[in-house]
């Protein structure tokens, strides 16, 4: 590991160049910070957020999350929402023995995501970082302000809790695309939020015609066949019934003897 105090050996150090650079990446993907640059003979790679240093393993190899690629990028492996906001890029790099000389990179990190949610679910998003000014949402191509650092939220439907900006119970008219921006307007994050019922919604609607249509056509021939099966009913009980009533009165035929009399 390259030690800060053999920078002091060198005679001088050169900085060069500072270019701010757009990164965007998507949450849970990996992210290159390129150094965009054909510099030789590197010394010693640092990356710096806007609050501390982070560690980059020299190694392409190395299984840690921050690692040197290639001459002088650096990647950042499985980003998460609190990655975002701005990085430094020190690369200390030397032509001979004597002349020791720094190329500097800004980059902006800009991280997105896409999430469905069901109606009448909580909705949590863990967008209000330490460097976040103000989230925004949009649903028609109109931003409007939901939340701000010095106020909170302006809805009694959301809740800010520990770093979460929270929908308590999801309604269609919560989906939309929310940004998260900081001090400077640079944006942070943008997630867009659709509603998984809608769908399932339409489709249920179309269902239900269909169940209600099917049920008027199985009336419109059920009814009939039952009427149908009532009389029948009826006139078999009535002919059971007059049958039973005249069981009584029916003439049974005498047989005519056709034997001779017998003579004592």
């Amino acid at each position: 590991m390259f030690n800060r105090l053999n920078l002091v050996l060198f005679c001088l150090v050169y900085h060069s160049g500072n270019t701010s650079i757009s990164v965007r990446g998507k949450n849970g993907v990996n992210v290159t910070l390129t150094c965009e640059s054909e510099v030789n003979n590197i010394v010693h790679t640092e990356l710096f957020s806007e609050s501390e240093e982070i560690d980059v393993c020299q190694d392409e190899e190395c299984s840690v999350r921050v690692f040197k690629e290639g001459n002088c990028d650096v990647v950042i492996k499985n980003l998460s929402f609190s990655d975002a906001g701005k990085y430094y890029l020190h690369v200390y790099y030397t032509n001979d023995q004597t002349e020791l000389k720094r190329l500097i990179r800004t980059y902006h990190l800009h991280i997105h995501d896409e999430i469905t949610v069901k109606t009448g679910e909580e909705l949590k998003m863990s967008v209000l970082l330490s460097n976040a000014d103000k989230v925004e949402k949009s649903s028609s191509g109109e931003w409007r302000e939901v939340w701000k650092r010095d106020h909170g939220v302006w809805s009694n439907r959301l809740m800010d809790t520990d770093g979460n900006l929270i929908i308590k119970s999801f309604l269609d008219r919560d989906a939309g695309t929310y940004r998260v921006l900081d001090t400077e307007g640079e944006i942070l994050i943008t997630l867009t939020v659709t509603e998984s019922g809608t769908e399932s919604k339409d489709k249920l609607s179309f269902t239900d015609k269909d169940k209600t249509e099917d049920t008027e056509q199985q009336t419109k021939w059920i009814v009939p066949v039952v009427v149908c099966l009532v009389i029948l009913a009826v006139n078999v009980i009535s002919v059971i019934i007059w049958r039973h009533q005249h069981r009584g009165h029916t003439q049974v035929p005498v047989q005519e003897n056709t034997e001779p009399p017998h003579i004592l």
